[in-house]
């Protein structure tokens, strides 16, 4: 029998909570909920969930904080919910190592279709379409086949989104990949056009990755067209 997938939706709004739990419990997923943040990092670490929808404008702890504790020894796939969908909100989402957001108000099947999105781009079969074979970058070591990067023989803890968008450059290793190239590729056809999700996922594999984030030597801007990957 195929096992439950769980959500953990953080959130003080009554109202909006009972909302998104009805709904998704009836799409089938079990939803379990927290009131602020430092429930919702109790319940992160205790219940493992596949999948966490984290609102930002919460009291005592915001869900940026939320989100930085959590990055530090999780790697769940996170959905921000922005109240105001503003551009700054985004951005320091996503720089932190949110996988996506939602501007509220949003409809509750948008809602779905950006969970079901993020959980697909979260699960290695995607690899299954894709090369499966080590490849070796001097010091860098991408392994798709076992979901896994190393790096000076220690294993990087990436984010499923950022451990794609790594295994897709370096497939395609010496093209140029223009952003609306990797944002079909990666996140979907819905998101072409989006490139901040591009510009700050390929910032934060460059923290994890590059001897020196400043001059990289791995992920490469080529300047109005996209990003490569170099071989050597």
């Amino acid at each position: 029998m195929e096992t439950q997938t769980t959500l953990l939706l953080v959130d003080d709004d009554e109202a909006l909570t009972k909302a998104v739990q009805l709904y998704l419990a009836h799409a089938g997923y079990e939803v379990r909920t927290a009131i602020d943040g430092r429930d919702g990092l109790r319940k992160l670490h205790s219940l493992q969930p596949d999948l966490m929808l984290l609102d930002i404008m919460m009291p005592e702890m915001d869900g940026f904080e939320v989100l930085q504790r959590a990055r530090a020894d999780s790697m769940v796939p996170i959905i921000m919910l922005t109240a105001r969908g503003e551009e700054t909100d985004r951005i320091k989402g996503l720089r932190l190592g949110a996988d996506d957001y939602i501007p509220k108000p949003f409809s509750l099947r948008e809602m779905q279709a950006r969970v079901e999105a993020v959980l697909r781009r979260s699960r290695p079969s995607y690899t299954a379409e894709h090369t499966t074979e080590q490849a070796i970058f001097g010091d860098l070591v991408i392994d798709p086949d076992r979901w896994e990067v190393r790096l000076q023989g220690e294993k990087v803890d990436l984010t499923p989104t950022e451990a794609r968008l790594l295994f897709y450059l370096a497939e395609h290793a010496g093209r140029i990949l223009s952003h609306n190239q990797l944002l079909s590729a990666i996140w979907g056809p819905e998101y072409v056009g989006n490139t901040d999700y591009t510009k700050l996922l390929v910032w934060r594999l460059r923290q994890k990755i590059e001897p020196d984030p400043t001059s990289p030597r791995y992920i490469l801007t080529e300047r109005g067209m996209g990003y490569r990957f170099a071989p050597r």
